[in-house]
């Protein structure tokens, strides 16, 4: 068992944001790739207040999926290293909220500023709590109970799971990205492509890895 959790501590940040990267540019291009047939059939006459309307609404369907898928990866990463169930729970809650907050808002925001975009911050956590709570429930009990798993079965989950979270994570950061401002994303869509890469992932992998590795440090229970 020390050997293993010797072996995956030699995981270098830089090694984990190049495990991301692949999955990223995949999603990525499949989400600009949708949001080009959104825009193609139901964006193109529509008045701006429309598009904000329908993009404000899929942008927290998506915020509140990633939060669930979230929470499962940050339990799975800490039931490897520590049993402290209690511990756990709390840095997954809160490291799922606040990552996710980060990549799916924030960074949208700040990027849809650089690019000149007249951008409006929404944080949706305080507001919208009674329908975040349910998803970050599901997401961290979800990940308990594969942590209770073989391994082989978290294997088999691991790599669905982690292109689904980071699909998932892209749609949430673009539809914000075009329902707070970035309307006419398509003309810079080059600098778009770049800012959802680093917008899934540095908070994914922080989320996923980084942050429950930390604290899961102690393993005097495991």
């Amino acid at each position: 068992m020390e050997a293993g959790h010797s072996h995956a501590h030699k995981h270098t940040l830089y090694q984990e944001l190049m495990c991301h990267f692949p999955y990223a540019v995949l999603a990525v291009s499949l989400c600009l790739g949708l949001l080009s047939f959104l825009t193609l059939l139901a964006f193109r006459e529509a008045d701006p207040k429309v598009v904000h309307k329908i993009s404000n609404a899929l942008f927290h369907n998506f915020h509140y999926m990633h939060i669930a898928f979230a929470g499962t990866g940050v339990m799975i990463t800490f039931a490897k290293y520590s049993r402290k169930w209690i511990k756990g729970i709390i840095v997954g809650s809160c490291t799922s909220i606040t990552f996710c907050v980060l990549s799916d808002i924030l960074m949208p925001y700040v990027g849809g500023r650089l690019l000149g975009a007249p951008m409006d911050l929404h944080v949706c956590f305080l507001k919208e709590f009674m329908n975040i709570a349910p998803f970050l429930v599901v997401g961290i009990a979800n990940g308990v109970i594969l942590a209770n798993h073989h391994i082989s079965k978290q294997a088999a989950y691991s790599v669905f799971s982690h292109f689904v979270h980071i699909f998932i994570s892209s749609l949430a950061s673009v539809f914000y990205l075009v329902g707070h401002g970035l309307l006419m994303w398509h003309k810079q869509i080059g600098m778009v492509f770049v800012l959802l890469l680093v917008a899934v992932v540095v908070p994914c992998t922080l989320s996923d890895i980084v942050v429950p590795l930390f604290f899961a440090k102690d393993r005097s229970c495991t």
